[in-house]
């Protein structure tokens, strides 16, 4: 076993490994670009648009609940700060418009973590998927309730939401990374649903029918624009598509939003106030943030920070893991995840083992581009394949 397969040491390891597997999630990118958006439309400098907007959004204080001592953030050495934003997607079935699958109720959960990484130099932003199975060990801090819970050893990744929202997710990213978060982003369904729906929909290319009649969901093969609950069956379905894995369905999540980016950064969209203004109305109202970055023209200064980032430099990938020994459905962070997150710390670029599959903005696999299709490795546009997506 080479160093970079073997289990960390976060979890106990004993008995078979199964195939390594990688998650990627893509909720992140629509987040950044969501920034970028409020700073262009802080632009417009109507005390209407500011106050409507800035009314949508639901702020957290989650220093309350934080239990001990947080990281301490290092001295920038950049232009700027480098920032640490985590990132959660909320899988609630509460609320109007979150009863997915026509559930309601069952608490708060988050399937979806990321850290996202912009640079001091403002030249790269870094998108660091956690998968939610990972197993890993939980630090004390306090439920919604306000109750403190006790640590744990071996708890999944995404139980800490759970238990405390937000706040505990934080806590147990800072304590198993030593990075401090500077903010925090929670986006949920209804959220994903609106923004598609105001920009017009979001073009996708789909290679082969997907049919998967047990759900009701149904797409002819070629390229088409999804709108609504076609887009969100688009990105959950699993069964009907590719391999069937969910490493296929998160792939898939991530070239969707890619496209969204590109449908909002394009002429379409920037020339039409009316869809720029419904993008954002969704998305402020889905948005739970933390206070810190709870206003309208705080979030439209950080979108303007990033905003001279090119969309090639803007890179999602996955924490290096690898099947849990103790269970075959679960996962360990290997001890190259030791290494991201250092680099992280030190605001140095990530190596090119740790973005070797990585996913670029730029990089949106909709079958057209030959250019495309010839810069990326035998690897890159199997795993395409695997997906369900066009290469």
């Amino acid at each position: 076993m080479s160093p970079s397969d073997a289990p960390s040491r976060r979890a106990p390891v004993r008995g078979k490994r199964r195939a390594r597997r990688r998650r990627r999630h893509s909720v992140g990118l629509g987040v950044l670009v969501t920034l970028l958006a409020l700073a262009l439309v802080a632009g417009l400098g109507t005390a209407y648009v500011y106050r409507d907007l800035n009314a949508n959004l639901t702020l957290v204080d989650i220093d309350q609940q934080i239990v001990g001592p947080r990281p301490t953030k290092a001295p920038a050495t950049g232009p700027q700060e480098p920032l640490n934003i985590l990132v959660m997607g909320s899988d609630t079935r509460d609320g109007v418009g979150n009863a997915v699958d026509k559930q309601v109720g069952g608490g708060q959960r988050s399937d979806t973590t990321i850290l996202l990484h912009v640079s001091g130099d403002r030249k790269r932003a870094y998108g660091i998927s956690i998968p939610r199975d990972s197993m890993v060990d939980r630090p004390a801090c306090k439920s919604l309730a306000g109750q403190v819970v006790p640590p744990a050893t071996y708890q999944m990744w995404n139980a800490a939401f759970g238990i405390g929202g937000p706040a505990c997710t934080v806590a147990q990213f800072e304590s198993l990374t030593g990075i401090r978060v500077d903010h925090f982003v929670v986006v949920d369904f209804r959220g994903f649903r609106g923004m598609v729906d105001a920009i017009g929909g979001v073009q996708v290319c789909i290679p082969q029918v997907i049919d998967d009649r047990r759900r009701g969901i149904y797409f002819d093969p070629g390229t088409q624009v999804l709108k609504g609950e076609q887009a969100l069956d688009y990105v959950r379905e699993r069964h009907a598509v590719g391999d069937g894995s969910d490493v296929g369905r998160m792939k898939r999540q991530q070239a969707f939003i890619a496209s969204m980016v590109r449908s909002v950064v394009s002429a379409g969209t920037l020339a039409r106030p009316d869809r720029l203004l419904g993008f954002l109305q969704a998305a402020t109202k889905s948005l739970t943030l933390d206070r810190g970055l709870g206003d309208l023209l705080k979030i439209a200064d950080l979108g303007s920070t990033v905003a001279g980032i090119g969309l090639g430099e803007v890179k999602f990938t996955t924490i290096p893991n690898t099947v849990d020994p103790q269970n075959p459905n679960h996962l360990v962070w290997t001890p190259a995840a030791d290494g991201v997150w250092q680099r992280v710390k030190d605001d140095e670029p990530l190596t090119a083992s740790a973005t070797k599959d990585a996913i670029s903005a730029a990089d949106v696999p909709d079958g057209s581009s030959a250019t495309k299709r010839a810069k990326r490795t035998t690897a890159q546009t199997q795993a395409l394949k695997s997906a369900g997506l066009c290469t």
